[in-house]
């Protein structure tokens, strides 16, 4: 099961894109990995329609220096034979 908290007000200058990720990985195992870094608000890897890992996903961390640590320790690092994707998230453009 993917991490879902509590609904609040994101801090978009903290939340990461993390790409690369592996094919079994989940929201609870993108939090516990990320915690090493600081604290995570919100982890979610998203998901096929068969319910299976698309190899990417989202943190927030629980600041924008967290989220820099976080770039910093994952980004181009090697985690179970992939190499790690992480960077700020580009906030979606709005839909017309």
């Amino acid at each position: 099961m993917d991490d879902e908290q509590p609904r609040r007000e994101p801090n978009e200058k903290a939340k990461l894109f993390v790409g690369g990720l592996p094919w079994r990985m989940r929201g609870k195992e993108l939090r516990e990995l990320f915690e090493e870094a600081g604290e995570v608000a919100y982890s979610k890897v998203m998901l096929d329609d068969q319910n299976r890992s698309r190899g990417f996903g989202f943190v927030e961390m629980g600041s924008e220096e967290e989220a820099h640590a976080a770039i910093e320790k994952f980004h181009k690092s090697d985690f179970e034979g992939r190499w790690l994707q992480v960077n700020i998230a580009e906030p979606r453009p709005p839909r017309h």
